[in-house]
């Protein structure tokens, strides 16, 4: 029990640290680096919290996939950071305000845990016994979100069939396959036999 509460705050407050350290770096690569740590101590507390399931997900999803993508699209592009904080001033108040929103959104929670602590019991359903976490999760999905979580993938296809046809570009300059005149072409078009002499080449 006390090595479960040491780790908690360990990695929770590494986890507070490295978010901090995203916002606050001035190299972008160093950002993406220390989000990179974020995620590993939030699969760290997601495994103290018996979710090994998510946990995994985070670290090969988030990890493995979005933040090196962010790393490489981060270390490919030439973009002037410099030029893009010239604009942080113009917008401090609108971000001000989304910032004090959210302070309060939380503040709301923590006195809703606090005021009326047995919320948490009516909430959290009950764990079935002897079922992993992740035949759990797959009961709920597949059961009784089965039509939602279909939506989200068709959203999700939609979204990648648009990003796709967007960045789609058709060039002139460059040769393309033509299935067709493959499929159509004759034998004598793709075959031509040479009669070579011996000691000479063609």
């Amino acid at each position: 029990m006390i090595f479960s509460a040491i780790a908690f705050y360990v990695f929770a407050a590494m986890a507070v640290a490295a978010g901090f350290m995203v916002i606050a770096s001035r190299n972008p690569v160093h950002s993406v680096l220390f989000l990179i740590l974020a995620f590993f101590n939030a699969a760290a507390l997601f495994v103290l919290m018996g979710a090994e399931f998510i946990a995994l997900l985070l670290v090969i999803v988030y990890v493995g996939a979005v933040a090196v993508l962010f790393l490489f699209v981060v270390m490919m592009l030439d973009i002037d950071f410099n030029e893009l904080r010239q604009g942080f001033l113009q917008y401090l108040p609108f971000g001000g305000l989304i910032g004090i929103i959210l302070l309060i959104e939380l503040i709301l929670v923590g006195a809703a845990w606090v005021i009326t602590p047995e919320a948490s019991a009516v909430a959290a359903s009950p764990v079935v016994a002897n079922v992993t976490n992740t035949r759990a999760l797959g009961q709920v999905l597949y059961t009784q979100y089965v039509l939602l979580f279909q939506v989200a993938g068709l959203v999700l296809l939609v979204a990648m069939i648009g990003a796709i046809v967007l960045t789609l570009r058709h060039r002139t300059d460059i040769k393309r396959q033509v299935v067709g005149r493959q499929v159509g072409r004759a034998r004598t078009e793709g075959v031509e036999l040479k009669n070579v002499k011996p000691g000479q080449g063609l």
